[in-house]
């Protein structure tokens, strides 16, 4: 148990300020001339009907005030003791522990999702506001787009990760995981479909061992594996005819929920899929998703950990490990169930070299020592030859026989470890002329952390520099000091970062930035809208110089493409492949015509011919007198830019660079995987039992085999349990207006009826849905956008009223639903109470107001679309923030206002009574000044960001409804945007 001081803090000063608006209340409303001695004596006026009742000011005495202040003492402690809780005890642990078992697994495991969410949210928000200080544009409300793109395009991918793991399958399997067949995997006559991309297998069936498939970038190999794996015709939206067996199962008929214990998959970036917030967690995710027994769990977990060689990062937090730590801990994970078959998609992009050899020697180790049928899908496959067993190529749409690569590739992957690591000294490079951007002793430190330290580089007009090194050497924080003219200098006096001298004086140079994550700098849902804000943008920073013509960045971006247009000026920019995405960002940031152009990773995920153009597209920017700076792990790519390379390590950049080509003559012997031998079929072992490799199954019988099976209610009997449990929480809300009804004995018990009610309400509609919450496409995208739900209302609280989530939520509600906008505000508000330490008794009200906001958005009239639909949401948003506020203030208004003013509660008293007491107390507090506030701010979020963010709901549209079976599809093999379809 940790202590967190925050909550307690926070609860603290809560229950202060409770105490001063009771004390506050008391002398506003009739006075508090409780004995002597008399402090105040105010002259009471008396209140116009209806409000006759409701005397304002009177006598204050010093026993008035006391006996005001005592009155909020019990609520003061209750707020004090919820802090204390908050403080002491980690609920986010307890979302894991719902999700594992019990009657809330669908409901748990989505709010497990969204914590997990929150460290990529915040990397999505600063990578977006990065993209947006490189575009020169203020980060506000149209920052919400590319943010929501970023995370929505998480949510399909932890959506795949899910379903993987085996989240919803219905299949009692046995101890060992069902029978296990001679091949684990067999193909025949085969053929995998998506979009334009058709993918011809004759005849595959591999053994146990490493199995390479080779291929050029976007040849078909990820399609291959997708569709082994079973997402491709049950997740994204693709088919498969033929014979397609995976162990017991036929691939097109059973989906990988029903698979995941024979079948393990690492997808591409495995980082970005990740499910839950440690390391621990997410290697037992597909453990806990099948019921296993928490001992035994345990002892697989660690059991793949040593296996994989990750046992010292079970208690780290995912979001702190490295790309290659990253890679490991997803094998693990993968292979915790022991499965048959081990599917691993391009693991080695973006690894340095001692990363990808520790890589390698795991996936060896796993199909050498447990036995277990490896394919690896990779084209950098050089470093795999001291591995694999067998290799197999996709060329011309099929799958064929292949063989090793010459030995040539062998020589370039040593070259490259050599680039990385050689002393710059042994080829210098020289350069005629001022150099056009020069940085000296350039150090970048970031939250007391040093990234970058002592680099030295100098960029000249019309070169092309690559700077490589290993993973975490400090590249990407170089090339963004770099264009924002940041980092110190503590080894010169001189700036660390001038441009050429001209005059005597040094000049500024107008530097621009593609960052890694280039799809951030779209924030317009059409190209033809990008290219015009570009426009517009440039025209408006020149102010004295003539503005640009119309059409004038569509002709630098066809130039840049060498004169081939897009294929859609209205075509959204996220819906083109990836190269015509990186070449639209680069046309994007060089309109203006930089001197300096800086790109990192400008290769990553390409097929060859986009990664033709992107170097087209550098070239003819350097022809222009641009000196190009990139930072790359590709060193062919920058070979064929004649680039000089400038190898990085540790954060130092030198100022000298090796030769543009630096021969293998030089290079040390191969990577560490060598010390491998090569293996023969006939030399590999049959494959090993999962008991022999995994004893803990044993103990997992018992648990397997009585695994509760979730039960989804009829859909008449869900509509009455959510019918009967809102009614419920309404009568909670209301209690104070419906004790007048009452005897006043009676009505004095309705405040704690109130505070019962609501949280059984709660647990009432939870249960009803959980059951319908069977899609992994529903829960990861439930999850997301809590996460997204949490960090807006986070950011927001306090500030003056301002609810910016209310513009989500409403959004959400009337692009996917009732259900889908009931389930996002009750599990934005759970998460948020979490993250700040506010849950109380006050939190099943909240979870109701805000789901009641995202529901109703969803029963608005369907047919309503363009600008009228807007302003039907703004309007909804706007009577919406007013109810809200109405009915939060309901039910708390006795408690906060207590006894023995002039608008307290009456129990007994006649309903106008009432009524009339907590109107005005609601018109002052609330409704005056907050409420108006959130309707502001709701209308003002819609109307400016409603069009865009609803297109993005959109094109990640979810299932039908939450229990139905969604997709995420793929328009085109080059396009690598997921889509939620229903």
């Amino acid at each position: 148990m940790s202590f967190r001081p925050a909550p307690l803090r926070a609860a603290a000063v809560l229950a202060a300020v409770f105490i001063a608006a009771r004390v506050i209340y008391r002398v506003l409303f009739n006075g508090a001339g409780l004995g002597e001695p008399l402090l105040f004596d105010l002259p009471a006026v008396r209140l116009p009907a209806p409000f006759a009742h409701v005397a304002v000011f009177g006598p204050v005495s010093g026993p008035g005030l006391w006996a005001a202040a005592a009155s909020a003492f019990p609520i003061a402690a209750t707020i004090l003791g919820f802090g204390v809780l908050n403080s002491l005890v980690d609920i986010s642990r307890g979302f894991v522990r719902l999700a594992r078992r019990g009657p809330l697994q669908g409901v748990a495991r989505t709010l497990v999702v969204a914590w997990a969410a929150l460290p990529a949210l915040a990397d999505a928000v600063s990578s977006v506001r990065l993209a947006f200080r490189l575009r020169g544009e203020r980060f506000g409300p149209r920052a919400l787009v590319p943010i929501l793109e970023r995370t929505l395009e998480h949510a399909g991918r932890v959506a795949a990760a899910l379903e993987l793991r085996g989240f919803g399958a219905a299949r009692r399997h046995t101890p060992d995981g069902g029978p296990r067949p001679g091949a684990p995997l067999t193909i025949r006559d085969a053929h995998f479909s998506i979009g334009d991309t058709r993918i011809e297998v004759t005849e595959f069936v591999p053994r146990p061992g490493v199995t390479v498939v080779t291929g050029a970038t976007g040849a078909g190999k990820s399609t291959v594996l997708r569709g082994t794996a079973g997402l491709l015709s049950h997740v994204d939206g693709g088919s498969i005819s033929g014979t397609v067996r995976v162990g017991w199962a036929d691939r097109a008929a059973v989906p990988p929920r029903e698979t995941a214990r024979q079948v393990g998959v690492v997808l591409q970036n495995p980082r970005a899929a990740f499910a839950t917030s440690r390391v621990r967690d997410e290697i037992g995710l597909a453990l806990e998703l099948r019921g296993l027994a928490p001992a035994a769990a345990k002892y697989q977990v660690r059991e793949a950990a040593e296996l994989v060689g990750v046992t010292a990062l079970l208690d780290r937090n995912l979001s702190t490990l490295s790309a290659g730590e990253a890679t490991l801990v997803a094998i693990a994970a993968a292979v915790v169930d022991s499965p048959s078959l081990l599917l691993v998609d391009e693991p080695l992009a973006d690894l340095d070299a001692d990363a990808r050899d520790r890589v390698i020697t795991v996936l060896a180790s796993l199909a050498l020592d447990a036995g277990i049928c490896v394919i690896v899908a990779e084209h950098r496959a050089a470093a795999l030859t001291a591995v694999a067993d067998a290799w197999w190529t996709v060329v011309d749409g099929a799958l064929l026989p292949g063989t090793p690569p010459p030995a040539a590739a062998a020589e370039a992957v040593a070259a490259e470890q050599t680039a990385t690591t050689a002393h710059p000294s042994k080829a210098p490079a020289h350069f005629a002329g001022e150099p056009v951007l020069e940085a000296s002793g350039l150090a970048v430190h970031r939250k007391g952390a040093t990234l970058v330290r002592d680099a030295n580089l100098a960029l000249h007009r019309g070169t092309i520099t690559a700077l490589v090194g290993p993973n975490g050497a400090g590249k990407s924080s170089l090339l963004v000091a770099l264009a924002l003219g940041e980092g110190t200098d503590r080894s010169t006096a001189k700036p660390p970062v001038q441009g050429a001298a001209s005059g005597g004086r040094t000049r500024d140079v107008r530097v621009a930035l593609v960052p890694d994550a280039s799809d951030d700098l779209f924030t317009r849902d059409t190209v033809a809208g990008e290219l015009r804000a570009a426009e517009r943008r440039i025209s408006k920073a020149r102010r004295t110089d003539a503005p640009l013509a119309p059409g004038t960045a569509a002709a630098h971006l066809s130039r840049l493409r060498g004169g081939a247009p897009m294929p859609d000026g209205n075509e959204h920019p996220r819906d083109l492949s990836a190269g015509e995405r990186r070449i639209l960002a680069i046309a994007l940031q060089t309109l203006d015509r930089p001197e300096v152009l800086l790109i990192d990773e400008p290769t990553r995920g390409l097929d060859p011919a986009a990664r033709a153009a992107v170097a087209a597209a550098l070239l003819a920017a350097a022809e222009q007198g641009a000196a190009v700076l990139i930072a790359t792990h590709d060193l062919p790519f920058a070979h064929s830019l004649a680039a000089r390379i400038l190898p990085m390590r540790d954060g130092v950049a030198p100022a000298r660079a090796l030769a543009p080509n630096p021969t293998p003559a030089d290079a040390p012997g191969p990577v560490a995987a060598s010390a491998w031998p090569p293996r023969t079929a006939q030399e590999v072992p049959a494959a090993a039992s999962p008991a022999a490799v995994s004893p803990a199954a044993q103990v997992s019988a018992a648990a397997a085999a009585s695994r509760p099976r979730r039960v989804r209610l009829p859909r008449g009997g869900e509509l009455l349990v959510l019918a009967a449990a809102n009614l419920l929480a309404l009568a909670a809300f209301c209690w104070p207006l419906l004790g007048t009804a009452l005897p006043k004995d009676a009505a004095a018990a309705l405040p704690f009826a109130a505070l019962a009610i609501a949280p059984v309400a709660a647990v009432a509609v939870v249960l009803a849905l959980d059951g319908s919450v069977r899609s992994a496409h529903t829960v990861a995208l439930l999850g997301v956008l809590a996460a997204v739900g949490t960090a807006v209302r986070v950011a927001s609280t306090g500030v003056g009223g301002v609810e910016a989530v209310f513009i989500l939520l409403i959004l959400a509600g009337r692009a996917f639903g009732a259900r889908f906008g009931l389930l996002l505000g009750a599990a934005t508000i759970a998460v948020s109470s979490v993250v700040t330490g506010g849950l109380g008794p006050w939190t099943p009200f909240q979870v109701f107001a805000c789901a009641w906001v995202g529901a109703g958005a969803g029963l608005l009239p369907k047919g309503v679309r363009g600008r009228a639909e807007l302003w039907l949401l703004a309007g909804y948003g706007a009577v919406a923030s007013y109810l809200f506020g109405l009915l939060t203030n309901l039910w708390f208004w006795p408690f906060a206002v207590g006894y023995g003013t002039g608008i307290s509660y009456q129990p007994g008293a006649p309903l106008g009574t009432n009524l009339s007491s907590f109107l005005l107390y609601s018109l002052l507090t609330s409704t005056a000044g907050w409420d108006t506030l959130r309707s502001v701010t709701t209308i003002i979020g819609i109307v400016v960001v409603g069009r865009a963010v609803l297109a993005a709901f959109r094109r990640v549209k979810p299932v039908s409804s939450l229990g139905g079976n969604g997709a995420v599809t793929r328009s085109a093999p080059a396009r690598d945007r997921l889509q939620l379809t229903p």
